[in-house]
């Protein structure tokens, strides 16, 4: 029973930090690629992608607003994907 929770946890754990972490690359794809920003794919990923990034969003500030979303955006998803190996090792560990 403990293995299977702890599979399922590592499961969960897995999934959300690689969707976080994937939200934030389409969003600095579709910012990069000049996605128009009134189509309601492009304003659904950036609505979602703002609070993801937490307080990376506005880390750095380059003039460049196309660089800034790379480097800001890519940091964050980063931090997530660190975040969901760190999180994985421990819930794994219970087993």
């Amino acid at each position: 029973m403990r293995t299977r929770v702890v599979g399922l946890a590592a499961g969960v754990v897995s999934w959300v930090g690689l969707a976080l972490a994937v939200v934030l690359v389409v969003h600095v794809v579709l910012t990069v690629g000049g996605a128009n920003p009134g189509n309601v794919i492009t304003s659904t990923v950036a609505a979602v992608a703002e609070p993801v990034a937490l307080a990376f969003k506005d880390l750095f500030s380059p003039s460049d607003a196309k660089l800034r979303v790379i480097v800001n955006f890519g940091l964050a998803a980063l931090f997530w994907l660190g975040v969901r190996a760190i999180v994985l090792k421990l819930v794994r560990r219970l087993n």
